[in-house]
C-alpha cells in the first residue's frame, strides 16, 4: 500500500512582485539562512534587468528564462542485472522549475569579477534569449536522455 503524500507548506508570494516563483527563487539564492541578503540580490538583479532590457516588467523575462532552461527529460541511474544504466525519464513540473532555477543560480555563481546581482541579471537575460550556461546545461541533459533512449524499456 502506498503511503500518504506529504502535505507541502504553502509558500507566500513575495511582496514586490506578488509571485510565488520569485519567493522560491529567493529561497534558492539564499546561503546560510541570510534571506534579506538573497532578497536584496534578486530585487537588484530585477532592477538591472529593467534597465538593460527596457522592459518595465522583469517578471516576464524571468518567466521566459525559467521556461527556456527547464528540462523536459533527464537520465536516472538504475541497476539492472549487475550493470548500471542511464534511463531517460520525464521531469515533473516541480522538479523542472527547481532545476531551472538552480541552473540559473549556479551559472551566475560560476562567473567571476562582478557583483552577484549583475551576474544573476545577465544569466536571466541570456536564458530568456535561449543563450547562456543554464540553457547549455538543459541541452546537455536532453542530449544525454536522447543518447540513452535505447534503455527506456528499463524504466520503472
Amino acid at each position: 500500500m502506498r503511503r500518504k503524500l506529504k502535505a507541502k507548506p504553502k509558500i507566500e508570494p513575495d511582496y514586490a512582485y506578488d509571485s510565488e516563483k520569485v519567493t522560491k527563487f529567493i529561497n534558492y539564492c539564499m546561503e546560510r539562512g541570510k534571506k534579506a541578503t538573497a532578497r536584496k540580490i534578486v530585487y537588484e538583479s530585477f532592477n538591472v534587468i529593467k534597465e538593460k532590457t527596457k522592459n518595465p516588467n522583469p517578471l516576464e523575462i524571468f518567466e521566459s528564462a525559467l521556461k527556456n532552461t527547464g528540462p523536459t527529460m533527464e537520465v536516472r541511474s538504475r541497476r539492472v542485472g549487475g550493470a548500471n544504466y542511464q534511463i531517460p525519464r520525464e521531469v515533473r513540473p516541480e522538479r523542472r522549475q527547481f532545476l531551472s532555477m538552480m541552473w540559473i543560480i549556479d551559472a551566475a555563481r560560476a562567473k567571476k569579477g562582478k557583483p552577484m546581482h549583475e551576474k544573476l541579471a545577465e544569466e536571466i537575460i541570456a536564458a530568456s534569449n535561449n543563450e547562456g550556461d543554464a540553457v547549455r546545461k538543459r541541452e546537455n541533459t536532453h542530449k544525454m536522455a536522447e543518447a540513452n533512449k535505447a534503455f527506456a524499456h528499463f524504466a520503472w
